[in-house]
């Protein structure tokens, strides 16, 4: 008996992108860089001032394929 095949539709392609390590890589571990001093700034100085920073998140997450 074999398993059924299993997709998301988390990304365009309908699959996780690939990280480093050759796993899927999943959203709340894509793009760290743009992550951390996004969420700096928003812990700092609240969303609403930090919209560059969640613009260039989102960006990055794109990029990659997700999404969102």
């Amino acid at each position: 008996m074999s398993q059924p095949s299993i997709t998301t539709t988390s990304t365009h392609s309908g699959e996780l992108p690939i990280g480093a390590d050759g796993k899927p890589l999943k959203p709340c571990c894509a793009c760290p860089e743009t992550k951390k001093v996004r969420d700096r700034c928003i812990f700092d100085k609240g969303e609403e001032n930090c919209k560059e920073y969640i613009d260039n998140h989102l960006k990055c997450m794109r990029d990659l394929g997700f999404k969102i």
